[in-house]
């Protein structure tokens, strides 16, 4: 033992080595060596593989179709469209003037992306599971009313990852390594947003693999999910325009939909829902209010619908 070298440190260095080498541990520090080596690397003089320099005051982009989904297809997909309006006087829920306006609309800018569109209208909660089993390839978009982590059916509520989780790797092999969209159009919760002022002015190529994929994915990989609101919030919706978050996404869609990335789109969608809209009641409750979408991707590479 080194002279000052403290007891027993040997032993327990030793033990704590095998440890790290025995297997994975969650929560760990991530070692962020290698995390450019996805890009490529470059070899130096004597042939040795080094990893590129990004520490230096360049900036690089990584344009890659190997990190898009690719979608050059003639038709890119299948939309659903789940609107319900009526529901049954047991679930105590109101007719939803403006639904079929909102439909109406998605309809027209997802057939206009190249979607072959499905409009589904006053859909029981069995039904809704029933038509997404047999969907296959969906861009899904639900216009009901809900609450957190629900959705209703004419008839009463169900889960929402009772139908998303109809499409997992796991349970839909064809779709598995393949973009599956959710817009949902409904209430999270009996929460206002009163808003709060602001100082500033007005507001691919052969290595293609998603259907045979050669490596293990995680089951939830390959989901958007873009709600109307965040958690615990009410959705606001015009009986005569239809919903903001669907006035608001039709409106980018028809615009940029063919130009920008769906993150870039959505993004956009929040900023207009944020800063276009406000609500009035003659009841001042319910006047003045504000909202803001939220967006929850576990996308692996960039989407256009070009």
């Amino acid at each position: 033992m080194a002279a000052g070298e403290p007891a027993g440190e040997t032993a327990l260095g030793a033990e704590d080595e095998e440890r790290k080498l025995s297997g994975d541990e969650t929560d760990a520090i991530p070692d962020r060596r290698g995390r450019f080596l996805l890009f490529g690397s470059k070899k130096n003089k004597d042939g040795q593989n080094r990893e590129q320099d990004y520490s230096s005051e360049s900036h690089y982009r990584i344009v890659s179709p190997t990190f898009q989904y690719k979608m050059s297809h003639q038709r890119v997909g299948k939309c659903i469209i789940i609107n319900n309006k009526n529901f049954d006087e047991k679930t105590g829920m109101n007719v939803r003037n403006g639904t079929d306006r909102d439909a109406g609309e998605l309809f027209k800018c997802f057939k206009s992306l190249g979607f072959d569109v499905f409009i589904y209208n006053d859909q029981t909660c069995e039904k809704m599971e029933r038509l997404l089993k047999e969907a296959g390839q969906p861009v899904g978009d639900a216009v009901a009313h809900g609450e957190e982590g629900m959705i209703y059916g004419t008839d009463g509520a169900m889960p929402i990852k009772s139908m998303t989780s109809l499409f997992r790797g796991d349970m839909c092999k064809s779709l598995v390594g393949k973009p599956k969209l959710f817009f949902i159009q409904a209430c999270r919760g009996s929460e206002f947003d009163d808003g709060i002022q602001t100082d500033s002015g007005p507001p691919n190529d052969t290595l293609e693999t998603d259907a045979n994929p050669r490596h293990k994915i995680p089951v939830e990989a390959d989901f958007l999910f873009a709600y109307s609101t965040v958690p615990g919030y009410y959705s606001w919706r015009n009986p005569g325009r239809g919903s903001w978050f669907v006035q608001a996404l039709c409106t980018v869609l028809n615009e940029f939909g063919k130009q920008l990335e769906i993150m870039q789109i959505l993004t956009r969608v929040n900023y207009m829902v944020a800063t276009s809209f406000e609500s009035w009641s003659e009841d001042p409750r319910f006047s003045e209010k504000k909202q803001i979408p939220c967006v929850v991707s576990m996308l692996t590479k960039e989407l256009y619908f070009n």
